[in-house]
């Protein structure tokens, strides 16, 4: 993405060619830029391709991806099970299906429904598959999301799951952010990139129209149109499991937190009475719920934040605002809720139970809301994997750091569960063990984290220690099965950490809420508090411990090796955010100002500017040489933060390396061969500066 240059004054202080002699590399794809990448990777591949453990590894990370035995995880449509799968022959990947009675077996049956690496060559592009978004309940009519080189946005195809072909004539969408929803099989409510006046600052659509088909995308009836300073605008479809729709609802992301809603009734749109951090979430048993993530008073009542809430449906389509609202669940201490999904009969709810995962299971009926624990293993992470809109069956993922991850599948007809799938086992987990420990942070709070020790370990400070983390936008960093970090890492006498940040979501809510935008700083001293307990247990020291996080995990390892480069012998910046002051040009920065605040606001960039980590890279303090990888394709957080950050680190006379795919995206490769290789790459840096 090209982005023009403006004078600092015209960002009120925000820094501009002045003052930042870099700019220049937030030109994606200038030929410029793309010369000095290729400097840049002929550089650390020198240094880190042509170390002679370099194959090897590669090696190893691309046997485990590449692997015939790896689960197949599918999707749960009336003519089958779906699976995405990428492999060796197939890098770009096949959509395939197979039945749920050849599926147990332990070699499934599958038919190609679309090969990508075929249409790919076809069409000369660099497809990379996205999903697709199908018309319940057949699911046979799909707009297939195809990415060209891992970019967010994408091109959107119609194709038909059972001629297994793109449908000629069918409904076609130029590379754009957004996507649509089937009105009915010849109708579509789109959100897209309409052209001049219909895309926010944050670079995503604020308007929805109907499109029928035959008929020109540009004369299409405009039924929604947000505002150009939300983060995001648009209507979505209020669907039962038959596939019934209940509903038009649009909403105004008018942050990136926060949302407004509205339900098309009587022949306009009514707002809906909700607070600014909740959502609905689907319907079971005629009820239909809300998810809110702060605390509610309505009706003469207070639900607390994190609840779900129901309320009888044929009430709320006459009465949006005025239907009598009642409680599902609500947190216990430490218990957040985590995922769900709804089947033909029942609501199934992942909960967070001290960063264990349970199940639990709610009807309505007669009498109310009723609950039930599905048994599933307890001390894992569990998550949803697939469910049926037909049938009362799920799937469930369960995994943790040592054992290979498993998949579970509950029979509703039989009430039964059932092992169906088990991972192969990557690396040699005896002798290793897993322990949880707390540290205290500057204010005082108790951060849990996990420790994963080799085989052998020593309580000595000399152990070769890879910590990791993410603590932002609500998202939790859970123990899930480690896979090539234990085949790479673990079983070369690694040890590997967790952090449990605020900012993040392993305790609900207000584990997020209390470090966002004037608190922001909480994280980074949660991810600092971490290190330094690590050191004071004699787990590690700061000659073997090294960093690791991407994006939002990125802006982590960045302010923690500027603010303490003293804790740290290596860090590995991956896709980051840095420079803070202005990131809100840059990508989809703008999208985050709800979680880190304007730097364009006075009184907001006083609390970025203290950790914005590309204006910490001063002379007179010595850095951990960082490793910073990017891609090219990546239209989030783009590869400037990072090419920025070398270029000063280079100036400054810091080591450094840096390395920059043209494909891959915000999400990594592309393909298992681009995966391993990043992996390779990053672990190569990390003995070189940890074990050697």
């Amino acid at each position: 993405m090209t982005l023009t240059t403006i004078p600092a004054a015209a960002h009120d202080g925000v820094p501009g060619p002045e003052q930042d002699p870099y700019i220049w590399l937030e030109e994606a794809r200038s030929d410029k830029a793309l010369e000095w990448v290729g400097q840049q990777n002929e550089r650390t591949l020198g240094m880190l391709a042509k170390d002679p453990r370099f194959e090897t590894l590669k090696a190893e990370a691309l046997a485990i991806y590449d692997s015939d035995d790896r689960i197949p995880y599918v999707s749960i449509r009336p003519d089958g099970l779906y699976n995405f799968w990428q492999d060796k022959d197939n890098p770009r990947g096949l959509v395939r299906k197979t039945t749920l009675a050849s599926y147990r077996s332990n070699a499934p049956e599958w038919e190609t429904v679309l090969d990508v690496d075929a249409l790919a060559e076809a069409e000369g592009r660099e497809w990379v598959y996205k999903g697709s978004s199908c018309l319940a309940p057949e699911l046979r009519h799909c707009m297939i999301a195809l990415s060209d080189g891992g970019k967010d946005a994408t091109v959107l195809r119609e194709f038909d799951m059972q001629t297994r072909q793109f449908v000629d004539g069918g409904f076609t969408l130029p590379e754009s952010q957004g996507g649509v929803s089937w009105l009915d099989a010849d109708t579509l409510i789109v959100g897209r990139d309409f052209g001049e006046g219909t895309l926010t600052e944050s670079e995503y659509p604020f308007t929805a129209r109907v499109w029928t088909r035959g008929s020109a995308i540009a004369d299409a009836p405009e039924i929604f149109r947000g505002d150009p300073t939300d983060v995001s605008s648009g209507v979505y479809l209020l669907r039962d499991g038959t596939g019934t729709v209940h509903a038009r609802v649009a909403y105004r992301g008018v942050s990136f937190h926060e949302r407004e809603y509205a339900v098309w009734k009587d022949g306009a749109w009514v707002k809906l009475d909700l607070p600014a951090k909740s959502s609905p979430s689907g319907i079971v048993d005629g009820q239909l719920l809300y998810s809110i993530d702060e605390d509610w008073t309505t009706g003469g009542q207070t639900f607390p934040a994190d609840a779900l809430i129901g309320v009888d449906l044929a009430a709320w389509k006459a009465d949006p605002n005025g239907a009598a609202k009642t409680l599902v669940w609500a947190p216990g201490d430490r218990q957040t809720k985590q995922g769900a999904t709804i089947t033909s009969d029942s609501l199934y709810v992942t909960l967070l139970d001290n960063v264990r995962g349970k199940v639990v299971k709610f009807d309505h009926g007669p009498g109310g809301w009723t609950q039930a624990s599905v048994p599933l293993p307890a001390n894992a992470t569990i998550g949803i994997a697939a469910s049926s809109d037909e049938r009362d069956d799920v799937m469930f993922s369960v995994t943790d750091f040592l054992n290979p991850s498993s998949l579970h599948f509950l029979d509703g007809e039989k009430g039964t569960i059932e092992v169906l799938k088990t991972a192969p086992a990557n690396f040699v987990p005896e002798g290793m063990a897993v322990e949880q420990y707390e540290a205290t942070s500057a204010d005082g709070t108790k951060i849990p984290y996990f420790v994963v020790k080799p085989a052998g370990m020593k309580m000595d400070g000399s152990t070769p220690t890879l910590l990791g983390g993410y603590g932002g936008f609500q998202v939790p960093r859970l123990p899930s099965y480690l896979g090539s970090t234990g085949k790479l890492w673990l079983e070369r006498g690694g040890a590997y950490v967790l952090a449990n940040l605020r900012g993040g979501g392993e305790f609900g809510p207000n584990w997020h809420q209390t470090a966002i935008r004037e608190n922001k700083q909480r994280t980074w001293d949660d991810f600092i508090a971490v290190a330094d307990d690590l050191k004071q247990r004699n787990l590690t020291s700061a000659e073997h411990l090294g960093i690791m996080g991407g994006s939002q995990g990125g802006l982590l390892v960045g302010t923690a090796f500027t603010q303490r480069p003293d804790l740290f012998n290596a860090a590995v910046v991956q896709i980051p955010l840095f420079d803070m002051l202005r990131y809100h040009l840059i990508g989809r920065g703008a999208s985050w100002v709800g979680e880190y605040g304007d730097p364009r606001i006075a009184e907001q960039r006083a609390w970025i500017e203290p950790y914005s980590p590309y204006q910490k890279l001063v002379a007179g303090k010595d850095f951990p040489a960082p490793f910073f990888v990017a891609s090219t394709a990546d239209d989030r957080t783009h590869p400037a933060h990072a090419r920025k950050a070398v270029a000063k680190l280079a100036e400054l006379g810091q080591p450094y390396y840096y390395f920059e795919d043209m494909t891959g995206g915000h999400s990594g490769g592309v393909d298992n061969e681009q995966r391993a290789k990043l992996q390779a790459l990053q672990y190569i840096y990390l003995m070189q500066r940890l074990m050697d």
